[in-house]
Formats: structure tokens, C-alpha cells, sequence
């Protein structure tokens, strides 16, 4: 699905006309159309916005895999609430634990962010992985697979947020793409 096709959906799950959509966001009618034909992006703010708006992530808006939907929950936590037990390696795998007691399983991520050409360039001839481990030190969060009743999750937490995506297809392979992140799905599960 599109930017525009996600856009359009959104606006239209929460009962929202081009117009009354526009009016909202201090955009002409016009700006919106062009958005949903895909014809033009909104910037940066505008996309911020929009989220909030439609009450959806800006990954969903401008992941073009397709992998999470729009239904996305988010509660606030605190890590130092959790104490590490049974599988659990840390505190963030605490966490889903204490979300999914009775999940069928639990997959750690590992998470990669998904170079572009120059990046991948500059990381090569500067010091192979150094883009990956900077990247992975402003990130500091956990990223899960949960099997829960049938349904499958993909759960980030952070030390303030735990944040739960019902995927929209199953995820059955071990290695795959959200956004701009590679995803590699650990062996072992922490339930």
C-alpha cells in the first residue's frame, strides 16, 4: 500500500472529508488530494502532524512494506518497575512478559538499520559497521515478535513506552523489512 492509499484509508477510518481533513491541518484541499494520489509528500512537520491527526505512527504512513497496521497502542512504563525472571534476559524482555503472560511465544530482534548506497559507501571505507553501531547507540530500545491467540505483534520498548502493532501479514520469515530497519529474529524465545 501507497503513502497516499495509507493516508487516505486513515483519514477516512476516522470520519474525516479532504476538506474537513484540510482544515485541520492548515493545508488546502488540493495539498491533500495531491498527497493521497501520490503525487506529492507532505514535509516533515505536516507528516508529524498527520500521525497525530489519524492517530496512526508515521512508520506506518511511510512504510511501504506493508508489515504493521494501523492500529498501534502505546503505554507509557517505567523499565525500573520490572525485575528480570525465568527466560528473561533484561528488563525490556520483563516487559513484554508482563504484556503477554499467556503469549504462545516471544521472539527478540535484532535490529539493523538499512543503509542507503552512500551510507553503505562511507561505512565501508571508513570502518566497516561503525553507521550500524551508531545508529544502534541512539536507538536504545527492544524489538519483539509475540505470538499471542492466534495473532501476531511487533512490539518495540523503550524505557518510557511499550509500543504493540498487530501485523497486518504474518512475519514467518527469519530475516525481514519494516521501514528502514532489517529485522533478524533471534532463535530462542524469552517466555
Amino acid at each position: 500500500m501507497t503513502f497516499g492509499q495509507k493516508l487516505k484509508e486513515a483519514r477516512k477510518a476516522v470520519g474525516l472529508s479532504q476538506e474537513q481533513f484540510s482544515e485541520k491541518m492548515n493545508v488546502s484541499r488540493s495539498a491533500v488530494a495531491k498527497w493521497e494520489s501520490d503525487k506529492g509528500m507532505p514535509d516533515i512537520s505536516n507528516l508529524k502532524a498527520i500521525a497525530q491527526l489519524l492517530n496512526v505512527s508515521v512508520d506506518y504512513l511511510l512504510d511501504d512494506n506493508g508489515v504493521t497496521s494501523v492500529n498501534e497502542l502505546k503505554e507509557a512504563i517505567s523499565l525500573d518497575d520490572y525485575k528480570v525472571s525465568g527466560k528473561c534476559r533484561n528488563k525490556y524482555d520483563a516487559v513484554v512478559v508482563a504484556k503477554f503472560p499467556s503469549a504462545d511465544s516471544v521472539y527478540p530482534l535484532i535490529r539493523k538499520k538499512v543503509l542507503s548506497k552512500k551510507e553503505w559507501l562511507l561505512d565501508f571505507f571508513t570502518q566497516p559497521g561503525v553507521l550500524n553501531v551508531a545508529d544502534s547507540m541512539q536507538d536504545m530500545s527492544a524489538y519483539y515478535i509475540v505470538e499471542n491467540n492466534g495473532k501476531q505483534f511487533f512490539v518495540n520498548v523503550t524505557k518510557e513506552f511499550i509500543t504493540v502493532k498487530e501485523t497486518s501479514k504474518r512475519i514467518t520469515d527469519n530475516k525481514f523489512v519494516i521501514g528502514q530497519n532489517k529485522f533478524i529474529r533471534c532463535a530462542y524465545t524469552v517466555n
